[in-house]
């Protein structure tokens, strides 16, 4: 590979880079906006039916890529847990104490719950994330005797979420899936028996694309989810504000990934379709009297989304006019699609 290759080659991963952290920064934001606008119940109901549905899209077939479908049930729930959000850029530990208990531990700093965002998480969002996915490995793999045993929560103000995968002698009820034992504590982690993935099949490429991924799959899964749930005025008005405040949070870091700048309309149609190009999204821009059209011909990450309902758009019109204001004052950013929301989208910016 040449030196110029491997430039642009890293050029592309910091572009990648920056859009898992935009998508990242939305999904916590996303969270902490229904906690502060609707209240502790409903976001723990949302990030439960989040982590439900990506528990049941993701789990069974992420158990075969990472090759762990043969191992003990408790084994192999641990170890997905470490491997997958390891890929994702997630700190965590895996400590296997035998084939029928199996430690994880996610230390500071959590990463769904970024920087001072963790000071408004509440400890029945953080037990909700815990019942949709932790909770529910043994139903997936169809063993009813395992279950997952909370040791520590960080939002509850101890070093970090750590607990247990357990194989019980018995068929457990649904309230006993998931249990919590704050008197115990995880063994030291060590890295050297931890699992590694398998270099031939996880090459650098393939694993910066997932960790771009890794991110933006939440906002994939939430914006139906919330959706279903609220109702698609109220969901459409959240996902939208989220998007706005993000945007307005974060454009200085995009852009300086992007190699943009601030400035007016034609910087920032610039910006948009280099953001466009890194989340693997085709698009064209024209100028026509003062204004730029740009036409998103694609939208990969909701494509195969069986219950996109329209309102999911407000992801992205809320998130776009949130980085326009980052990029300079009075910049407007317009969205016209057809009835169904889908692509193409036609975005003006004057």
């Amino acid at each position: 590979m040449t030196a110029a290759s491997v430039t642009a080659q890293e050029a592309q991963w910091k572009r990648w880079r920056a859009v898992a952290d935009l998508y990242h920064a939305y999904f916590t934001g996303l969270i902490l906006t229904v906690v502060t606008r609707r209240g502790t119940a409903d976001a723990a109901e949302f990030v439960f039916r989040v982590f439900r549905r990506q528990q049941q899209e993701r789990f069974l077939p992420g158990l075969e890529k990472l090759g762990l479908r043969h191992l003990p049930p408790a084994v192999a729930a641990a170890q997905y847990h470490y491997l997958s959000n390891w890929i994702g850029g997630v700190h965590v530990e895996y400590m296997y104490e035998s084939d029928r208990k199996a430690w994880i531990r996610y230390p500071p700093p959590r990463w769904i719950w970024k920087g001072t965002a963790i000071c408004g998480v509440p400890g029945e969002v953080s037990r909700a994330m815990l019942r949709g996915w932790h909770a529910n490995n043994g139903v997936a793999l169809g063993d009813l005797r395992l279950g997952f045993v909370c040791t520590k929560q960080s939002v509850d103000g101890q070093d970090g979420l750590e607990g247990y995968y357990h194989q019980y002698d018995h068929p457990l009820e649904l309230d006993q899936r998931l249990v919590f034992a704050r008197h115990l504590e995880a063994p030291t982690f060590d890295a050297k028996t931890a699992p590694a993935l398998p270099v031939a099949s996880w090459p650098k490429p393939r694993l910066e694309k997932a960790y771009r991924n890794y991110a933006m799959e939440y906002v994939r899964t939430a914006a139906p989810v919330m959706v279903q749930l609220f109702g698609p005025e109220d969901a459409g008005y959240l996902l939208h504000l989220t998007g706005k405040l993000i945007g307005m949070q974060y454009f200085d870091e995009v852009a300086a990934a992007l190699a943009m700048s601030r400035g007016g309309a034609r910087e920032f149609a610039s910006f948009l379709n280099a953001l466009f190009a890194a989340q693997d999204d085709v698009s064209e821009t024209v100028q026509s009297e003062g204004a730029f059209e740009t036409s998103q011909q694609s939208w990969k990450l909701m494509d195969d989304v069986t219950d996109y309902h329209p309102a999911c758009t407000n992801v992205l019109e809320g998130l776009f006019q949130g980085l326009a204001a980052g990029c300079g004052r009075n910049i407007g950013v317009h969205m016209r699609t057809a009835k169904s929301g889908r692509p193409p989208l036609v975005w003006t910016i004057e």
